[in-house]
């Protein structure tokens, strides 16, 4: 059983996240999306690996031209364009809050856990705004941070709350049986 969830985990993980990166509020150069709260409860919920494969598979496809970023985009321009940052340290959030969740982590460490994963997002944000764009990094972090601070507090405080009744339901399913 453990095999399949390692097949599948990956693809369905994608799947959300490009889903979720459909929902979009145009802020200025960066949109609001629900791309993170996606990346958030699979990096909660997934093991590491399954994390990780997941935003590599979703990068990998919006790369080869799948519209699956945010509002639709797609192609490797974007992988390197100002967003790029914010994209690339998806993989570190998903790593890192992998790594530091399992089904007995407590709500407030799951929260904790998001909020450093989504913490790296915006670094890696404000450098490719800066680097990829040359806006200066006040003003990337203006653009590329403030804005979404309250949101992505919203993100994760739903993140924690979903969190607890998956890891019940996938309990029952074998998904943490070694």
């Amino acid at each position: 059983m453990k095999k399949s969830y390692t097949l599948v985990l990956p693809a369905i993980g994608a799947a959300l996240i490009a889903v979720l990166a459909q929902i979009t509020l145009p802020l200025g150069p960066v949109p609001f999306t629900l791309q993170n709260l996606a990346i958030g409860l699979i990096a909660t919920i997934f093991r590491p690996r399954e994390a990780l494969l997941s935003v590599g598979l979703y990068l990998l496809l919006g790369g080869i031209g799948l519209p699956v970023f945010a509002g639709g985009s797609a192609g490797f321009h974007v992988l390197v364009g100002p967003s790029a940052g914010y994209l690339w340290f998806d993989l570190l959030y998903a790593g890192v809050t992998a790594y530091l969740t399992h089904p007995k982590t407590s709500p407030p460490k799951i929260f904790l856990a998001n909020l450093l994963g989504d913490s790296l997002v915006f670094v890696g944000g404000i450098l490719g705004l800066h680097l990829l764009s040359g806006m200066p990094l006040a003003q990337a972090t203006t653009v590329g941070v403030l804005p979404f601070i309250l949101p992505d507090l919203g993100k994760l405080v739903t993140i924690t709350l979903l969190s607890q009744p998956i890891f019940r339901s996938l309990k029952g399913q074998g998904y943490f049986q070694q």
